[in-house]
């Protein structure tokens, strides 16, 4: 079983891309959970979501403490909360950034594991139009961790967006492109 911690904001679409990773492996045949956890935050105020995906049916609905994917949504994040905390060592933090390898690393606190990097906020700018680096972010969860196939990301995509679904796919697959992994 692999499990997926998303860091975001309130509003950002962190809910929705956990809600949209376990769309897209149920659909592709395996099982998958998504799930929240906030409390009276407001809009803008760190949140996080989990998901699970898994090849056997999942048991577990505890929140996810050490997880093997973190996906940080705002670049702005990793300033103020400790996003790599619980990461197995041999996890995956994959970050909306326009920084350095290097200046992330720093900014995670000398983190030395997998990492991968996309502009995130750059691409939905340009793409979507609005600063919601969602789908876009999920582009790199994709490229980073082979554990859902595009094809079906896409479906989830067109089901839960209809007609605005064209402009994240296009956001999807150009992070897909621009995603940046060091090991």
């Amino acid at each position: 079983m692999i499990e997926i911690r998303l860091h975001g904001r309130g509003g950002q679409g962190g809910v929705t891309s956990a809600e949209l990773i376990a769309i897209a492996a149920i659909t592709q045949g395996k099982y998958a959970q998504a799930f929240p956890s906030f409390g009276p935050e407001r809009r803008g105020a760190p949140v996080q979501a989990f998901a699970r995906i898994s090849d056997t049916r999942i048991r577990t609905r505890e929140k996810i403490y050490h997880p093997d994917v973190i996906l940080v949504l705002d670049a702005s994040l990793p300033k103020i909360v400790r996003v790599t905390a619980g990461l197995k060592e041999n996890g995956i933090a994959i970050l909306n950034s326009s920084h350095s390898e290097q200046e992330v690393r720093e900014m995670l606190g000398g983190y030395k594991g997998k990492l991968a990097l996309v502009d995130a906020t750059k691409i939905a700018l340009e793409v979507l139009g609005v600063p919601i680096t969602n789908t876009t972010m999920l582009g790199a969860f994709i490229k980073a961790t082979g554990l859902v196939d595009p094809k079906y990301m896409e479906e989830a995509l067109k089901e839960r967006f209809g007609r605005l679904a064209d402009k994240n796919i296009k956001a999807l697959y150009r992070a897909i492109e621009e995603t940046k992994i060091y090991e």
